[in-house]
């Protein structure tokens, strides 16, 4: 008999008025942890690392499923756990990349762990990327900072998928040269036919490339000649308080707010809507988000 490598959550309890404790009956498929393994972590930019994640167990591997832009709770007994996007393509399942900077507890005790290290996973969790409705259109991908780790996973999508799109633009700023993520991979992007713009805001001496806000980089493309974005596509990570600027742009270029699409994954907690961290309003991002396109985020107050 296959033994079973799934963890099962003992410490989801709820306190009842006669002060005993009764086991909650309504977290369904989210009490599930599959066990996993670290099986390598790469050092991406300072304190932060790419770990590589799988699924110990072959056919859980298998039927692991997850769209761009979702994301899976990782789980260390004794530490804790903590929401992370999957920045991977979903073609691998449950052979996952999670791009983590360490910030915390959590993310300090894996920074210091290496290749052999078990977890738990459970997920994966809220609404992703709608990826087959850009098909045949162009597609204009903006990061600011760590937003790279979660575009990372659309963007892997269309280059497996890259005849059925158009142009393919990615603008991504960062502080330094030193924050750049992913640097080993522009190339290989660029010869995907990716339009790929890098800036930073305050370079090194070493440094040749455009020096200022994601918003110039962004400028260019939308004031290049013979370019029209009106039937693009957009997808905007990073800091939410770049979302109104980079949006706006993209709004005056003819671009639809139902056509751009920004993730506030930065507000997610427990991934099932349960601790009330996530919800703006009555909306709770675990749940129907971390996705929205932005003409939903201009309507929810106090999201960005």
């Amino acid at each position: 008999m296959r033994a079973d490598n799934r963890l099962r959550f003992i410490d989801v309890m709820a306190t009842s008025r006669t002060g005993g404790s009764v086991r909650k009956t309504d977290l369904g498929r989210f009490e599930l942890t599959y066990r996993a393994e670290i099986t390598s972590v790469y050092p991406l930019a300072l304190n932060t690392n790419l770990y590589k994640v799988q699924i110990i167990d072959p056919e859980e591997r298998k039927r692991f499923t997850f769209e761009p832009g979702q994301f899976i709770m990782l789980e260390i007994p004794g530490i804790g756990e903590a929401p992370f996007s999957i920045s991977s393509s979903p073609v691998r399942h449950g052979d996952m990349e999670l791009c983590i900077r360490t910030v915390g507890n959590l993310t300090g005790f894996l920074a210091r762990m290496g290749r052999g290290t078990m977890v738990g996973i459970r997920g994966p969790f809220g609404k992703g990327f709608p990826v087959s409705r850009m098909t045949g259109h162009d597609v204009i991908l903006v990061a600011g900072g760590l937003g790279l780790a979660p575009l990372r996973a659309p963007l892997e999508y269309v280059l497996e998928n890259r005849s059925r799109f158009g142009n393919i633009y990615v603008i991504y700023g960062a502080r330094t040269p030193d924050d750049l993520l992913f640097a080993y991979q522009y190339e290989t992007w660029r010869k995907f036919d990716i339009d790929l713009r890098i800036i930073v805001e305050h370079p090194d001496e070493t440094w040749q490339g455009p020096t200022g806000m994601i918003t110039e980089a962004l400028r260019d493309l939308c004031s290049g000649p013979g370019t029209c974005l009106r039937d693009s596509f957009a997808i905007v990570c990073g800091p939410p308080v770049m979302f109104k600027y980079v949006c706006g742009m993209l709004t005056e270029s003819g671009i639809p707010m139902m056509n751009m699409y920004v993730s506030l994954e930065r507000r997610m907690h427990c991934g099932m809507g349960k601790c009330c961290r996530c919800n703006v309003g009555s909306t709770y991002t675990c749940l129907e988000g971390p996705v929205f396109d932005y003409w939903s985020v201009m309507n929810l107050k106090e999201a960005i």
